[in-house]
């Protein structure tokens, strides 16, 4: 006990230390070998943050997905949270992974393809929740506490059509967890350059932690951003309820059917993952366009923004008629 306060405060003094020296960004995305317990910890957040701001395949069409859906930035805030939350749990696995060697699996075999179907998959399925027609009868989100697919009335009504076809906000968790799998190049710094500077296996998960924490950080603010796109002037509450159904729903299912393409395709011809255009720009995720980018801009600046436009305008329609 007394080890690990004792730990726990050269950390922190260690922390200390580094904020008044600063950290480069070189040092930030080369860590060098001399860093201390405090310097990890302190460049693992910072790589969260990047991670979290810059965009990444794995977190913003998600987070978009749902933090679009709940037209409450208190509850886009909370998407948000919910996603990071098991992302971050995810993190601190690959991260004692990495301290142990067992991460090696990461370098002899590209994950991208099988995450990315999965991934797709999962959307897939939530954007089916709401979208009326497109509905898919597979109860995973009994699994995480959610309620029943059907009323008890013997009609059996999809809930989707009485609640609106509101997504339950558990399964970014589950979203989270799925999209940790992913492997990138911050990734590869946390997992085989910052991990095995732990002093232990006890302290193996903290990168992956910090990480998940910076990372969250980043993902709230954009559940927030996300959420705050759905107060449009001039609709009421329960219009705005329905685009930001509609366009959640969509976003998910057909973003979904992307990732889940995209995941075929790179599975069938892994060549294709390593094509990437370089932009000249240091940061990762910023550094080229590549299949992730192309994920990216896809889902949510063409599928979420016009998703967004129909949405709205049906919404429109149907008021004036």
């Amino acid at each position: 006990m007394l080890k690990c306060k004792h730990f726990i405060t050269m950390s922190l003094y260690s922390v200390r230390v580094t904020l008044i020296h600063m950290i480069s960004l070189s040092d930030i995305l080369n860590p060098p070998s001399t860093l201390t317990v405090g310097e990890v910890i302190l460049i693992s957040y910072i790589l969260g943050l990047l991670h979290g701001a810059t965009p990444d395949e794995h977190t913003w069409p998600i987070t978009f997905s749902y933090a679009i859906g709940e037209y409450s930035t208190r509850r886009g805030m909370k998407a948000g949270f919910l996603f990071s939350l098991g992302f971050t749990v995810q993190r601190m696995l690959l991260t004692t992974l990495g301290f142990i060697g067992l991460a090696y699996i990461y370098q002899k075999y590209n994950l991208d393809g099988p995450v990315y179907v999965i991934v797709g998959l999962v959307m897939a399925i939530a954007g089916s929740y709401v979208l009326k027609g497109k509905y898919i009868h597979i109860p995973i989100d009994l699994a995480i506490g959610g309620k029943s697919h059907h009323t008890e009335k013997a009609i059996r009504i999809p809930l989707n059509e009485e609640i609106e076809g509101k997504i339950p906000l558990k399964m970014t968790i589950i979203h989270g967890l799925i999209a940790g799998f992913g492997f990138g190049a911050y990734a590869t710094i946390i997992t085989f350059v910052l991990a095995p500077r732990m002093p232990s296996i006890v302290y193996a998960p903290i990168p992956g932690l910090m990480f998940g924490l910076g990372t969250m950080s980043m993902q709230v603010i954009f559940g927030a951003i996300f959420a705050s796109i759905m107060k449009i002037k001039k609709i009421t509450e329960e219009q705005i309820a329905k685009v930001a159904s509609r366009t959640a729903g969509r976003t998910l299912y057909y973003g979904g059917i992307v990732f889940l393409l995209a995941g075929l395709l790179i599975i069938l011809i892994p060549p294709i993952d390593n094509i990437a255009l370089p932009t000249g720009n240091p940061i990762p995720n910023l550094d080229a366009i590549n299949v992730g980018f192309i994920l990216v801009v896809t889902i949510v600046g063409v599928i979420g923004v016009t998703s967004l436009i129909s949405s709205y305008r049906e919404i429109k329609k149907l008021s004036k008629t």
